[in-house]
């Protein structure tokens, strides 16, 4: 007799007690019941792929929607309800949850009611039958409902769907029964003859729906993973976590902030309003949701934003925005450390789940390792650059080789130094041309320098460092001038090291094409330091070579010395003007520019002379930038004083104004540098400033042994003489009246005196730099100056009492104003021993 094929072969089988059953009871079966069996397990493998297609249907979603619709209607047709609704039950969140159509063409809304609470949430707890005939007469109803919609509940008829295991899975609640009558018990019993059938088919539907949901997620997840893996650029990062966690979750919003420790702020990076471009956001680390959570590293999972007492509602206040439900994760990186918080808002359906965390806490495990890796990258990409501008600032030539000695990078000093014109505005891709030309080739090979390849081979293979000073290096140059719009040329022609005086391009000696002679090149030669040193790894292994080629030909150092005396750019135009500009003689309109420190001898008689010294550098420090930043150039210190000139060596069409400017910022800078002197519990420096107007004579000075470029003539000696007046008028900066004439209509000044300096038969107007005329000046000030202006007025008319009453109530608004105070000493003695009568107003000094 043969074996009984039981009802479900697959269900048997799956059992784990089950082995080696299917073999035991296909061992003795006949072939025609073999072929029944066969066929048996083909049906019910078609219903299992039936099932799987189901799942991965994205249309599943909306066939528990139609379910539940047409279920909702026909339950209410039988039992002549005026209002059904079936609750599914989510045991994961503890929630009743519904899907009520909106209307034609428009998604189902989404409802979900905490387990417990009301009527049906009763009958979900208890599984008990709720058949109430007054509605309001029961402590379990919640009229609020009513109060906004204005229908009014009478009778409710409320009962569990339970699957055949006997748990609840859905609740259906009827409301109003169509006749004036409540619900009754032949109600209930016609629920029950279809209750048992529409529990399977509810249940069957929930369990697919949840594993659809699942095998999408898996899915979505697998593809954010995927996305996240296919950038290490941080900014496409970010943006990509964004989308990708949004799609995932369904949610309407996302945003990933991460941690900036040096700042303690989150930050993140959003599309801007028009979509074009990334805005950076910022906010503390420990403030709102997203600070909590970056603070104690706990996940929240809010269903109801404006019930959580940590939500900011400002934003949704600004935008219109209304958020619901957050869902925010912490982001680790491979270290466990936090490093990025994860925020999504509004879930499109409902609120976010268990199943959603879990989901997300996978996706934030990915996220956190593609943002540590973009992150590396970019410290690397950043310390990349950092090592490429700092080798491009280099004035030396640098050149760093592999372990075989071919060119691996270049500066362009080094470039430069072959004799390729960077600076030639021409072709700008001259020096990517040559470059390309260079890199890659052995370095001996187009740096002809003597036993180059022996110390470079000994330095890779040894480790040893070499330094080899004044060599000459000898290159080529063949130039090619642009005709009928052709591109600039210039080829570098290395030297042949078989025959003297024959060339090479690039140095490829060639069987082809003939070398070019002496005479056919610009020969170039640079005297040369050269340096040669391995490159080592973490492990102290050597892994290239260095070769550091200093530049110390006449050429540099002129450049050098200029760099003291004048900034960058204008020793630049030196240089190109050739040696002719500083050794020759020259007649110069020029400005000079005087500043001394004031009671130098007693600042510093009770410091040791290290720290004299140190003051004194840190002082003219700051000034001498002041002078450079108006291309001024820096003649000379006399101890503590200091000589500038605007106007020569190159000539400066608004010198008067560049002068003025620098003393103007020089005072500024005086006022940072006492401040931190004052921190540091040492005395203030005052400082005074002459400056003057005039024609000078400019050029190289000195002895055969010692030469320097300087200025001399009356401009010169007036400014010092200025300098000197500062003391007396209790000024820190004054100017000859040359100078004012040259800017007047740009500063603010007053008319200090008119004076006769000594040695000086021409007596010159002073005044005093007040400011310049971008700032207004205050009413206090402004009046101080007009009755300043009319007391000097009456007292160059020699109308010493009313001058001396006018002074006195200038006196008042600057009270210690030492130029008012010298004008009424000499008024009162004018009016002892009054002046000549063709007396000038003008004020002989004594002293230098």
């Amino acid at each position: 007799m043969a074996t009984q094929t039981p009802r479900n072969m697959l269900a048997a089988l799956s059992q784990v007690n089950q082995q080696s059953t299917l073999t035991n009871r296909v061992r003795d079966l006949p072939t025609p019941q073999f072929i029944d069996l066969l066929d048996q397990i083909t049906r019910e493998f078609e219903h299992f792929l039936r099932a799987i297609d189901m799942i991965n249907n994205e249309s599943l979603e909306t066939m528990l929607e139609q379910i539940l619709e047409a279920f909702t209607l026909k339950i209410g047709q039988i039992l002549q309800a005026e209002r059904t609704t079936i609750f599914m039950v989510d045991t994961e969140k503890q929630e009743l949850w519904s899907k009520i159509a909106q209307g034609d063409g428009e998604r189902f809304l989404e409802l979900r009611v905490p387990m417990g609470k009301g009527i049906a949430g009763h009958v979900a707890t208890t599984g008990e039958c709720l058949n109430i005939a007054d509605a309001y007469a029961d402590e379990r109803f919640d009229p609020s409902h009513d109060q906004k919609t204005g229908y009014h509940t009478r009778n409710i008829l409320c009962m569990p769907v339970s699957n055949k295991a006997g748990n609840t899975v859905a609740v259906v609640q009827l409301l109003n029964k169509q006749s004036d009558l409540p619900f009754d018990t032949q109600d209930e019993h016609s629920f029950r003859e279809f209750a048992a059938s529409i529990g399977v088919i509810l249940e069957s539907c929930n369990s697919f729906y949840i594993a659809a949901r699942n095998q999408k997620g898996v899915s979505s997840l697998l593809k954010a993973i995927s996305s996240l893996e296919q950038s290490l650029d941080l900014e496409k990062t970010l943006q990509s976590v964004m989308e990708e966690a949004r799609l995932l979750m369904q949610a309407d919003r996302s945003t990933l902030w991460l941690i900036d420790e040096n700042s303690n702020e989150l930050w993140s990076k959003v599309k801007s309003g028009d979509g074009k471009s990334l805005v950076e956001l910022r906010s503390p680390s420990d403030s709102g949701i997203v600070g909590y959570v970056a603070t104690t590293g706990e996940t929240l999972n809010i269903p109801d934003a404006y019930q959580d007492p940590r939500f900011n509602p400002d934003a949704d206040k600004l935008t219109g925005y209304a958020t619901r439900t957050i869902l925010c994760m912490p982001v680790y990186d491979s270290s466990s450390k936090l490093i990025a918080v994860t925020q999504l808002i509004n879930k499109q359906q409902g609120s976010f789940t268990s199943s959603d965390e879990e989901f997300m806490r996978a996706f934030n495990i990915q996220a956190g390792i593609a943002l540590e890796n973009a992150k590396l990258f970019e410290k690397v990409l950043v310390e990349k650059q950092y090592q490429k501008d700092i080798l491009q600032s280099l004035s030396d030539a640098v050149i760093s080789t592999d372990l075989e000695g071919r060119i691996v990078t270049i500066n362009d000093a080094a470039i430069e130094l072959l004799g390729c014109p960077l600076k030639d505005e021409i072709n700008r891709d001259l020096k990517e041309r040559w470059e390309a030309r260079l890199l890659n080739r052995y370095v001996w090979d187009v740096i002809p320098l003597e036993k180059l390849q022996f110390r470079l081979e000994d330095s890779l293979t040894t480790g040893a460092r070499h330094y080899v000073p004044e060599q000459t290096l000898r290159v080529g140059i063949l130039a090619a001038n642009p005709n009928n719009g052709s591109v600039y040329e210039c080829t570098l022609m290395m030297p042949d090291r078989n025959q003297a005086g024959r060339f090479w391009p690039w140095g490829e000696v060639s069987s082809t094409l003939p070398p070019h002679s002496l005479d056919q090149v610009q020969l170039l030669e640079r005297s040369i330091n050269l340096t040669v040193n391995p490159l080592t790894n973490p492990e102290g292994g050597v892994r290239g070579g260095l070769l550091v080629i200093e530049d110390i030909s006449q050429e540099k150092r002129m450049k050098t010395t200029l760099y003291r005396y004048m900034t960058p750019g204008v020793a630049e135009r030196v240089m190109a003007l050739g040696d002719d500009l500083l050794m020759k003689g020259e007649r110069r309109e020029v400005t000079v520019l005087f500043s001394d420190i004031r009671g130098y001898t007693t600042l510093t008689e009770n410091l040791e002379a290290d720290k004299v010294v140190e003051m004194l550098n840190a002082y003219f420090e700051t000034m001498v930038e002041a002078v450079f930043n108006f291309e001024g150039t820096l003649d000379k210190f006399i101890g503590d004083a200091l000589m500038a000139v605007f106007g020569a060596p190159l000539p400066l069409k608004n010198h008067a104004w560049a002068a003025v400017q620098a003393a103007l910022d020089m005072r500024q800078r005086l006022v940072r540098f006492n401040t931190e002197r004052v921190l540091q519990n040492q005395p203030e420096i005052r400082i005074g400033i002459g400056i003057s107007s005039g024609e000078v004579v400019s050029g190289n000075i000195g002895s055969q042994r010692k030469m320097e470029y300087t200025v001399i003539g009356d401009g010169v000696n007036l400014s010092s003489r200025l300098e000197g007046a500062t003391k007396e008028y209790g000024c820190d900066i004054v100017l000859s009246e040359h100078t004012y004439e040259l800017c007047q209509n740009l500063i603010w000044v007053r008319e200090l005196d008119r004076i006769r300096v000594k040695g000086k038969m021409q007596p010159v107007n002073l005044y005093e730099l007040v400011d310049h005329k971008d700032n207004p000046l205050d009413p206090q000030t402004k009046e101080f100056m007009e009755l300043y202006s009319a007391a000097r007025s009456a007292y160059t008319g020699m109308r010493f009492e009313p001058a001396i009453k006018l002074f006195r109530e200038a006196e008042k608004l600057h009270p210690g104003d030492r130029a008012v105070a010298v004008h009424i000493n000499r008024a009162q003695e004018y009016l002892i021993s009054p002046p000549p009568e063709n007396w000038d107003g003008v004020h002989i000094m004594t002293t230098k």
